[in-house]
């Protein structure tokens, strides 16, 4: 059944959430490959593009709550990529050698997930609807 054909498809909340399950299939097959979830990938991009990160700015740039950072930064460091130093009380989150290592794959994951949807939407229709999100979600932030 297509979503247009279900009984909340005129739903903002059904809707949104059926978009984001789709598009969380494309980006988990995308990052197999490095054997970590989006999430994981993305804030490990983030501390190697930009060491000694704290866990503060990594919850504003991949808009996830604290507690989901302290997580996501646990497990990256029970597989080694990423290490916790403290600065008096404050954290700041470095990238290990192996960690660094991975940044050509990631790149590369990067890239394969965005071919992937484009793919199915095309190039336009991909960079309209990443700005209109990006409009939605300021206006509904307000």
């Amino acid at each position: 059944m297509k979503i247009s054909e279900s009984k909340y498809s005129n739903c903002l909340y059904f809707t949104a959430n059926a978009l984001a399950r789709k598009v969380e299939r494309i980006a988990i097959d995308s990052w197999k490959s490095v054997n970590l979830s989006p999430s994981h990938a993305y804030l490990l991009m983030l501390v190697i593009e930009e060491p000694g990160l704290q866990p503060g700015v990594l919850s504003d740039q991949l808009q996830l709550k604290p507690s989901t950072i302290t997580r996501l930064i646990e497990k990256l460091e029970k597989k080694k990529l990423l290490i916790r130093t403290m600065d008096g009380r404050i954290t700041n989150i470095y990238p290990t050698p192996s960690g660094k290592n991975l940044l050509p794959k990631l790149k590369e994951c990067l890239k394969q997930f965005y071919q992937n949807y484009v793919e199915v939407l095309g190039k336009e229709e991909s960079v309209r609807l990443v700005k209109s999100m990006h409009q939605l979600i300021d206006k509904l932030e307000g």
